[in-house]
């Protein structure tokens, strides 16, 4: 009738918390791809937009988040 406790239970605070951050990193970085024509940065951005929906733990949130967003600023 209701929702999984297992689903609920995987999304906490601070997963939603990191989740927003990382997702308007991610739509900064697409705006400027576009503005741009950077293929690069267009991906990258969309994908710091998505992987927030994937990953459930605040500390892979995290970890996934600051590694696509060092990409962005990588030679």
């Amino acid at each position: 009738m209701g929702m999984s406790s297992s689903m609920t239970d995987s999304f906490n605070f601070y997963t939603l918390t990191v989740g927003i951050f990382f997702s308007l990193i991610g739509w900064a970085c697409w705006r400027y791809g576009r503005k741009t024509q950077s293929g690069r940065h267009m991906i990258l951005g969309a994908g710091l937009m998505a992987y927030p929906y994937f990953v459930a733990s605040p500390w892979w949130s995290l970890a996934t988040g600051s590694t696509l967003t060092a990409l962005i600023f990588w030679p």
